[in-house]
């Protein structure tokens, strides 16, 4: 009988609807999303594709560089075609489980993008610091299971909420003032206390993004510390030229991201809609502009970017 009366405080589906406020400009709003999307969509795929084809990109960095674009693509897939389906109107309804399985792999990639990040700057840390160990300690077999401890970490990070969300009752509340399935958006339509959702959302995101980031700070600290002891300035620029692209990607990645974060839980002020405004962001800007940055910035993969392209066009 509990079982029964639990379940009929789930709601069948959940109505999205959208940027809440600003719903007679969805139309208009849509036009970026989806232009946003084509390209992370085209430029995370051709250069997987590149990286994939090539011999001669089989190196630790571009191997991160492929496990990004397929976290990307999968961050961005996961929330953006619903985002459009609502701002078309075409549909605006999506049943508790599916959003359940949204939530989940929308949280996950992004968690594992920060973890590849991670093991990026690490990566950019032993070519500066200890150049002689690279090859050692970055092997295959090494970066596969950092692969796999990504998706691991994402997954057992992510796969209690599912629990911690199927234990609250609804109350019939099935209106969700959002484009896209989120853990905390789900867990304010409880009709019951939701500060284990709360507490363990503070833990998980402190203890996986949050430390990733203070990680990542203390070895660009020692890096740069092990740049400036190098004589010759030729060296030093060349160093931080290897540095620079993931430096960018790590602040396209977490600037909307921890701004969303704080902004949703400090920004009380802030008007509704620029906080669905800033979640969209965070899984639709680095997707797109992490692989152009990538490609614009290093040498190697421009080169064999436009070689496709080139071969593709004749």
């Amino acid at each position: 009988m509990a079982a029964i009366n639990q379940t009929s405080l789930q709601p069948a589906s959940f109505l999205l609807l959208g940027v809440a406020g600003l719903e007679d400009l969805h139309t208009w709003l849509s036009i970026p999303f989806c232009l946003m999307y084509i390209v992370a969509l085209l430029s995370n795929s051709t250069l997987l594709f590149v990286i994939v084809t090539e011999r001669s990109l089989r190196e630790p960095m571009y191997l991160f560089l492929a496990m990004l674009a397929v976290a990307d693509l999968v961050l961005s897939s996961s929330t953006v075609p619903k985002a459009l389906s609502i701002f078309w109107s075409l549909s605006k309804e999506m049943s508790f489980h599916a959003c359940l399985t949204q939530m989940f792999f929308t949280h996950v990639s992004f968690i594992a993008e920060s973890t590849i990040l991670l093991a990026m700057a690490f990566d950019r840390y032993v070519a500066i610091c200890n150049p002689l160990r690279y090859a050692t300690v970055f092997t295959h077999s090494v970066i596969a299971k950092i692969g796999l401890a990504a998706i691991a970490r994402s997954f057992c990070v992510m796969f209690p909420t599912i629990f911690l969300l199927r234990r609250l009752p609804y109350c019939g509340h099935s209106v969700m003032p959002h484009s896209y399935c989120e853990h905390m958006g789900i867990a304010r339509l409880a009709c019951a206390d939701i500060s284990a959702n709360i507490w363990y959302g503070f833990a998980t995101t402190l203890l996986s993004p949050g430390l990733d980031i203070v990680l990542i700070g203390v070895s660009y600290v020692l890096i740069l510390r092990a740049v400036f002891r190098l004589s010759p300035r030729d060296a030093q620029l060349k160093a931080v030229g290897t540095c620079s692209s993931h430096a960018c990607v790590i602040v396209l990645f977490y600037t909307p991201a921890f701004f969303s974060f704080f902004t949703h839980r400090f920004g009380h002020n802030v008007p509704h809609h620029i906080h669905i405004l800033l979640a969209n962001l965070y899984v639709l800007l680095p997707p797109m502009l992490n692989p152009i940055v990538y490609t614009m910035k290093t040498k190697l993969i421009r080169e064999k970017v436009s070689q496709v392209l080139f071969r593709t066009g004749q």
